[in-house]
């Protein structure tokens, strides 16, 4: 495991999901991780099992301290209160990972020519801006604590390969913002030690995507045509999340890395 003791970490969307994967694997490597996610008790809405009654639960099994706070992270002031509390609870801010995000809004309204302005402002404040938020929040402490630091915003491959059908025209172009705004903030926050990446998974099969695809007909069939012939599981992502988090990426920053299974090497 890429050691990460004594670090601290915060993992928004992390009451179920990648998110949650995520917090399980820093913990695991060592780090006192908060959970940071508008409902912390998500997971029982698409029926996720949890290996103890809350994820800061699985956490402290672990042996390791946690936090959860409840937050709704778009909105501003909101998100630098929270982060202030998880220093004064947890000490620092050393890993910050965005988690949090999605595709809310039917597919069928979602095509490029046809978007509406609503359904767009909806998903660039919850892929975009809410990461926005705590990437600046948690720049603050960094800088203040003088020790550095690792940012990782999971994006998507949607905002590197847009559908050809003209499809989630608005949840890729969220996602674009936010691999443009990880390369920037690199840039500039290189020179304080604090690195920041970006991982695009493609179909990670989390208990809602499952339980969607599961809806709508949609099976293992469609894995046959990646590379590596199957879907993501929430851990897969959450490897490579800790890799960018561990010393192990010390000399890597602004890097957005595709991690699913190949799909995209082929017309997507």
């Amino acid at each position: 495991m890429e050691g990460l003791d004594g670090k601290v970490a915060v993992v928004t969307g992390a009451a179920r999901g990648i998110g949650r994967a995520v917090a399980l694997r820093l913990a695991r490597a060592g780090a006192d991780v908060a959970i940071l996610d508008i409902d912390l008790d998500a997971a029982r809405q698409w029926n996720e099992a949890l290996s103890a009654d809350t994820v800061m639960d699985e956490v402290r099994a672990l042996g390791r301290r946690s936090s959860g706070l409840a937050v709704d992270l778009t909105q501003r002031d909101r998100v630098f209160d929270v982060m202030q509390a998880v220093v004064y609870d947890l000490g620092a801010i050393d890993i910050l990972v965005n988690a949090a995000g999605g595709f809310v809004t039917p597919e069928a309204e979602s095509y490029a020519s046809s978007v509406s302005d609503a359904d767009m402002r909806i998903l660039f404040s919850l892929n975009y801006e809410s990461a926005v938020h705590c990437c600046q929040a948690a720049v603050g402490h960094m800088r203040t604590a003088g020790r550095g630091g690792s940012i990782v915003n999971i994006s998507s491959q949607a905002g590197s390969f847009p559908r050809s059908t003209g499809a989630l025209a608005h949840y890729g172009a969220s996602k674009a913002a936010l691999n443009s705004f990880t390369r920037t903030l690199a840039g500039e926050v290189g020179p304080d030690g604090i690195r920041v990446n970006a991982v695009l998974p493609g179909y990670t099969m989390t208990a809602r995507v499952s339980a969607v695809a599961a809806s709508r007909g949609v099976g293992e069939d469609l894995a046959a045509g990646f590379p590596l012939r199957r879907f993501a599981q929430p851990d897969d992502i959450a490897k490579v999340v800790s890799f960018f988090a561990s010393d192990l990426a010390s000399f890597v920053t602004g890097q957005l890395l595709l991690v699913n299974g190949g799909a995209t090497l082929s017309a997507y």
